[in-house]
């Protein structure tokens, strides 16, 4: 009979990878955006139109614009707007969503209001937006908060008012007040949810950031984008529209584990 190593290393359980590789479904989509990159390849060069640019050429000007300081200055002008909405949406979207759950004048009142917002056209309320608040930062910090904190706020209104009754009810019989509820039991149950509608906002924050840099003020990528298309600098216009994807996804993706690791722990298995 074999004993373990004098370093003490034990036996990995069965069908599972060690730590630093990625796991099945991490593959899974590697692959699938690999295979998206080869399509774009192959459409490119039959080529489906003159103005669609290869993969490679895309990411030779991308290299090109970050490496000469474009890329960089227009994330600057264009993280300022959607930081200063993000916060405001996620101060008040929060808390407007936790009254709402909490009581129901308040829900009748806001409810029908959000949901308006969310289902409403941003871009056919640009030009209401450019004529109250004029074409600098205000501007495009309001069109941010409309597409971000409806989300917020009905998520968090759903999460308060779906926390679970028999946690509140346990609190209530070991003589909890009303705040310790709330305080010790609604939110905690609720914080999944919140964060949820939290990283779902933010990702309507980058919508309306960029359609307020396109349709306001040409600044920051949405600048990149116009300008180049107006030169049909394709590869360039193709690497700003790449970047934006690029960077709004991993910023979802890392508040999504952060999220998981926090408050889902229970969905770490098989990831």
């Amino acid at each position: 009979m074999t004993t373990s190593s004098a370093t003490g290393d034990l036996p990995r359980a069965p069908g599972r990878s060690p730590a630093f590789l990625p796991t099945k479904a991490a593959w899974y989509r590697i692959l699938s955006v690999v295979g998206l990159f080869v399509i774009w390849q192959i459409a490119a060069l039959i080529p489906i139109s003159p103005a669609f640019p290869t993969f490679t050429s895309t990411i030779v000007a991308f290299y090109e614009m970050v490496a000469d300081g474009r890329m960089i200055f227009a994330y600057a002008d264009t993280l300022k707007p959607l930081l200063i909405g993000v916060a405001i949406s996620a101060g008040f979207g929060i808390l407007l969503g936790i009254s709402m759950g909490l009581n129901r004048l308040f829900q009748w009142f806001w409810e029908p209001i959000f949901v308006v917002m969310q289902a409403a056209p941003v871009a056919a309320l640009i030009p209401l937006i450019t004529y109250v608040y004029g074409l600098g930062l205000t501007a495009k910090v309001v069109a941010v908060v409309i597409l971000a904190a409806p989300i917020i706020v009905l998520n968090s209104y759903k999460a308060v008012s779906n926390a679970s009754p028999n946690l509140i009810q346990m609190c209530a019989s070991f003589q909890g007040t009303r705040l310790q509820q709330i305080w010790k039991v609604i939110i905690p149950n609720a914080a999944p949810v919140m964060f949820a509608g939290l990283r779902l906002g933010i990702a309507g924050g980058f919508i309306g950031v960029i359609l307020a840099e396109l349709l306001i003020t040409p600044t920051g990528v949405g600048d990149l984008i116009t300008f180049h298309r107006s030169r049909a600098d394709y590869a360039e216009m193709y690497a700003a529209v790449l970047s934006v994807m690029t960077f709004s996804a991993l910023t979802v993706g890392l508040l999504e584990r952060a999220e998981i690791n926090f408050f889902r722990p229970e969905k770490k298995k098989g990831r």
